[in-house]
This record gives structure tokens, sequence and C-alpha cells, in this order.
């Protein structure tokens, strides 16, 4: 690696982490890259390409059973093996799943899941060893993704998927140093990625469709929401969504227009509490009546003219920035980081758990 380690050290999770059981003898047959069209979600795992369709055939992806993004994968009952070549690397780790581990215990373990299933490496060579997936944690600098992805590309076999959580990244750039570029892809999570259930799969122009569809079914056994993008898209679709709310957020900071207490109000208090089981598209048709969508675009569509947004990010100056800063801390009301984790921890467990998403304890009701 040319990067040092106070360049890769900039994740929640350590630089790379790897399901490292034996792989299944890869078989030749033929497929076809991915091709444009609209999102769908993802497949079940019975979807995936058999052996004669891959070009590549990895085990069942239901079949794999070492897994990373530490404490999610520890929860769901993997072993995980990870690498970091920061010297405190192991013991942040551990510190982080430790951290993690009561609100995956709220959420549900696994059979057999275990903090103790936790090994790192001192190399990646190491690390990825008899791998049957790998998902590459680095942090967002274009040239070092490259260079790790085409590192690991060479140390695995043939038929092990390679993904990357980039936050906004195309594969296509990344996959450009890597010998086999087919069965790399995007496995973009939601942060807390323990906490979060979404994932986004997405290819690059090399990447192979066997590759896609065994991603999205391994994430969906290994319990995520998956969509399957069959396009690539900078920032992907909730980051674009999540920035062009930020970025408003800020200009009305910078513009002295209300503060970063009543922003976050204005969403907790107010379209949160709707975001948490029905998106803003379904939301706005229900606002059309029985009419729905349309005759909201008919009814309200010309509003879409009015100044209520500025969708190109301000200036992030130094006035800015203090305002941003202090309007954070006078939020926080004096509790400290570890309170505001735990306080957010908890409420998107009761939300999960108020919208049927996890089973009601006893003696609560629906």
């Amino acid at each position: 690696m040319k990067a040092t380690n106070g360049q890769l050290v900039e994740r929640a999770v350590s630089i790379t982490e790897l399901l490292s059981a034996r792989v299944a003898t890869p078989a030749p047959a033929s497929a076809s890259p991915p091709v444009a069209s609209r999102d769908r979600r993802a497949p079940s795992p019975s979807a995936v390409p058999t052996r004669e369709e891959a070009v590549m055939s990895p085990i069942a992806p239901e079949s794999v059973r070492r897994g990373g993004w530490a404490a999610h994968f520890l929860a769901r009952g993997y072993d995980v093996t990870a690498w970091d070549p920061a010297p405190d690397a192991e013991a942040r780790l551990r510190g982080l799943v430790t951290a993690a581990w009561p609100a995956v215990e709220q959420l549900g373990l696994a059979d057999g899941a275990s903090p103790d299933r936790l090994t790192v490496t001192d190399t990646l060579e190491e690390a990825v060893a008899g791998a049957q997936f790998v998902q590459e944690s680095a942090p967002e600098k274009l040239e070092l993704k490259r260079e790790l992805l085409a590192e690991l590309d060479a140390a695995t076999a043939p038929d092990v998927v390679i993904a990357s959580s980039t936050s906004g990244y195309p594969m296509t750039d990344m996959q450009t140093a890597a010998a086999r570029p087919g069965r790399l892809v995007v496995g973009h999570p939601f942060n807390r990625l323990y906490l979060i259930p979404l994932v986004k799969v997405v290819g690059g122009e090399a990447t192979e469709r066997w590759a896609v569809d065994w991603s999205s079914a391994f994430y969906t056994a290994a319990g995520k929401s998956v969509i399957t993008m069959e396009r690539e898209l900078p920032g992907f679709i909730a980051n674009r969504l999540q920035e062009a709310l930020w970025r408003e957020a800020l200009h009305m900071v910078a513009a002295g227009e209300t503060t970063v207490a009543d922003i976050d109000a204005s969403i907790t208090e107010g379209p949160g509490l709707r975001w948490a089981f029905m998106g803003p598209c379904l939301t706005f048709a229900l606002a059309g009546g029985e009419g729905g969508m349309a005759h909201m675009l008919d009814h309200f569509g010309r509003s879409l003219k009015a100044p209520w947004t500025r969708l190109v990010a301000p200036e992030l100056d130094d006035a800015l920035r203090s305002a941003i800063v202090d309007g954070c801390a006078d939020a926080a009301g004096g509790r400290s980081h570890a309170d505001l984790v735990a306080e957010r921890d908890q409420g998107v467990i009761n939300v999960l758990r108020a919208t049927g998403r996890l089973p009601q304890r006893a003696g609560e009701q629906a």
C-alpha cells in the first residue's frame, strides 16, 4: 500500500472486513454487464444466476458463513475477519463492536452471534485467504480505493465478489486498476449500518451481471434491505436526497433565516415522523387525496416554481462553519457525544419497533 496509516483510519470500521471461509470451485460460462434501466429491488437468493449462467460462480449467497461490517455481520451470526494497517486497529475495532453490541442485541441476534467471532489479521493477504466475500471500507479517496481494490483482486480467488462501501464514487472509476474488474461492485450502506437496513448495490462498466445479482442476494440473506441500481449515479439515491436537504439547511443558517435547532426540530417533529415508514413520493401522493399523485401535481405543481429551496451549496466560510458548530453545541444542551449516540441508537430502535419492523416486547401495545 502506498497510503500511510493516517490516510486509512477515517472510517467507523476497519479498512477491509472480509468473509474468510473456503470458496466453491468456479465454473466457466457467460454473462453480460449491467444494462441501464430504472432501479429495482434485489432478487431473492433463488434468482441468482446458476453456475452455467455466470462467468464465475461463488457459493450460494445464503451459504456464506463468515462476514464483515463488524457489528452487523457479527450480530447475524457470521465470523468476521478484518484488516486495517493502523497500529491500534484491533483495539479500536473491538471497541466499536462493544459500543454497538447493546443496540444490535435489541435488534435481535442470530443463532451463534458473538463479538468473539471477530478476528483481526496483520496483513491483507492473511485476511483474504480463503475469503468468500470481501467488503472494502476504505476512506473516500479515489486513488486509495483503486489501489486497494486492485490489491484485493490480486489476493483473492477469481470467483469472490469484492464490494466497496463508497459513499459516492462510481465503481467504473474505482475498478480501473484491477485485473479482474468483473466481480467488483458497490455495496453502499447507510450509517450506522448496524442500525439502518438500507444498502445499494450497483456495478461499474466492467462489472458482470452475476456479481451484481449475487451481491444483492447475499446482502438480502444477511438481513439488509437492498436496492439494486441498474445504472451508476454519483451519490447513489439516499445520499443525493439527504445532501439536498443538508445544503438547504446550510443556506438557511448562512442567511440567518433560522437556527440549527429549528431546522432539526422541523424534521424530527414533522416529515421525519412520516419518512420513517413512508417515503416523500408516497407521502405527497396521499396529499392528492383520492386523485393521488396526479391530482397533487395538478393542484400543487405550480409551487415547484416557488423559491422554496436553493439546490446550490453555499460557501462553507468561517462564519457559516461557526454558526453550524455553535448551533449543534447549543442543540446538544450539554449532552456528551456518548449520550447522543446512545439516544440516537435507541431512537432508531424505537421507530423500528413502533412501525412493526421489530416485534413488540412482552406487555407492550402495538
